[in-house]
């Protein structure tokens, strides 16, 4: 079986409900999944570089699963991929740690779909960084609507699409 990492990047996964529930629905059926909550890890963005650097060497598969906020993954992932996708590591003459290793990203929008209307234009730093990485970008998963604001009107609405969300995540992860 294929070593799964999913670095989850949301920065209050409490208080979420999509993509939490995705991440209970894909840790229950892919058991062997690692999640790396980084919310819990780091919740003062302290990242330990050394460790989580060991987990990449260990995946074959790495997920980014976080909501999209102001058109851009969330801080807290920002800062981890910062950090540890560090020159020598992940790049650079002897940076080929991640050398191989397929890419999935995986988010939500609170938006509807009309307002993401070019997608791909999001994921071009995330692609242009497996490419110097020299990492397989697989694709990603993405579900729209699922804002914060309207989860109390449609929480059932919210973890059905989280569901589906998972599903075909994990689909994707039984191809590789």
């Amino acid at each position: 079986m294929k070593n799964i990492l999913i670095v989850s990047g949301h920065t209050d996964l409490l208080n979420s409900v999509a993509n939490k529930k995705i991440l209970e629905e894909v840790s229950r059926r892919v058991p062997g999944a690692i999640i790396d909550y980084l919310s819990e890890l780091y919740p003062n963005y302290k990242i330990n570089v050394e460790e989580e650097q060991k987990k990449l060497i260990k995946a074959d598969i790495i997920v980014l699963q976080y909501p999209i906020f102001w058109y851009s993954m969330p801080s807290l992932l920002e800062r981890w991929m910062e950090e540890v996708f560090e020159h020598g590591f992940s790049h650079g003459t002897t940076g080929d740690k991640l050398k191989g290793k397929k890419m999935i990203v995986s988010f939500t929008t609170g938006a509807p779909k009309e307002v993401y209307s070019n997608i791909n234009n999001f994921l071009n730093p995330i692609k242009a960084t497996c490419k110097l990485c020299q990492m397989e970008y697989v694709g990603n998963i993405v579900t729209y609507g699922v804002s914060y604001q309207i989860r109390n009107d449609k929480g059932k609405e919210i973890e059905e699409k989280a569901i589906d969300h998972a599903g075909r995540l994990i689909e994707m992860l039984s191809k590789i």
